[in-house]
């Protein structure tokens, strides 16, 4: 039973982090390479702005924002199932090879097949999924023994070098590529938010609205798997099934949001934990706030690299990259 104190802090947090992420998102429709003035959004928003007005806000930067927030939340859930399932805190679907197992099947594709424009969008998460799958199933079984079962910190060292190494073949094989083909697999190997349109928010949007009630509803089985395997198995629960349906889970969520996104990392490590020091560890208070957390931190990352630099700006991994890392390190150095 969770005391009613706490439910009401997590209902505290899930509306002061709306209202910050709502926030964030007005800043971010103001800003950028084409200014779009803040006195002039509500006007906008009701149909009253210019041709120009209306095409930045509705073209440009309200489904950039939006495929930022789910790609977010998507990361952070991944992340939080990861840790939860292995009993690590350092795992993310970015630093243990998902999305690098992501970023190897998109890359074949993209390279090696006809390229359909209708259908690119809707295949690009499934054969992300594909990648992500097989990779995450291969640094499974290298990280697990029998008996001793499965190792946290062999997992981190496993999952990091399979990234590595998956980065390095996306690299061989865009060696011999065509110029174009290669700036499309650099940029999101960076994180680049390049599905920054409606079509790619309709072909996200279906695995998250699946994916999250399902987790969301098995968030107590997520609380007694921390436990640990013999203390799972001694209170009942079927840990083989069990595991494997939020591993699937997992890997699904960071497969649709890379390749919408690019390869991102360090949102689904830091999200969890911060959500975790604002209303504890039970997962059924934690996992809400994880998402909205992931969610706002990569609009803030994007909206900080793409008024960088600009025109160009800097990509959402990168800046993802430079506040994460540093927190990534404090994990590591604490453990």
């Amino acid at each position: 039973m969770i005391p009613k104190a706490l439910v009401r802090k997590q209902r505290l947090w899930l509306l002061g982090l709306l209202g910050l992420t709502a926030a964030t998102a007005v800043v971010s429709m103001g800003l950028g390479y084409a200014s779009l003035s803040f006195d002039r959004l509500i006007p906008t928003f009701l149909g009253q702005g210019t041709f120009k007005e209306e095409f930045v806000l509705f073209s440009i930067r309200l489904p950039r924002i939006v495929i930022t927030l789910l790609a977010g939340m998507a990361l952070a859930l991944s992340g939080a199932i990861l840790q939860g399932v292995s009993r690590n805190e350092l795992a993310d679907p970015g630093i243990i090879g998902i999305n690098a197992g992501a970023g190897v099947a998109v890359t074949l594709y993209y390279l090696f097949f006809p390229i359909d424009a209708g259908l690119f969008l809707y295949l690009v998460p499934a054969i992300a999924f594909a990648g992500a799958l097989a990779a995450a199933i291969l640094i499974w079984l290298a990280a697990y023994r029998r008996g001793s079962g499965l190792h946290p910190l062999r997992l981190v060292l496993i999952g990091a070098g399979s990234s590595i190494a998956l980065n390095g073949l996306m690299v061989v094989l865009i060696s011999a590529a065509e110029p174009q083909k290669v700036d499309f697999i650099s940029k999101w190997r960076a994180g680049s938010i390049w599905g920054a349109d409606w079509p790619f928010i309709l072909a996200l949007l279906p695995w998250l609205v699946v994916l999250v009630p399902f987790v969301l509803h098995r968030a107590r089985r997520l609380n007694l798997l921390e436990l640990g395997e013999s203390e799972a198995i001694g209170i009942g629960v079927p840990l083989t099934r069990e595991r494997a349906a939020l591993l699937l889970a997992a890997v699904a969520l960071a497969a649709s949001a890379v390749a919408m996104a690019g390869s991102i990392v360090f949102v689904g490590l830091m999200a969890p934990h911060i959500a975790k020091r604002l209303v504890g560890p039970r997962h059924q208070l934690s996992l809400p706030i994880s998402i909205l957390v992931g969610g706002w931190l990569l609009l803030v990352a994007d909206t900080i690299g793409r008024n960088v630099a600009q025109p160009e700006g800097i990509a959402a991994g990168t800046m993802a990259a430079l506040i994460g890392a540093p927190y990534f390190l404090y994990l590591l150095l604490r453990k």
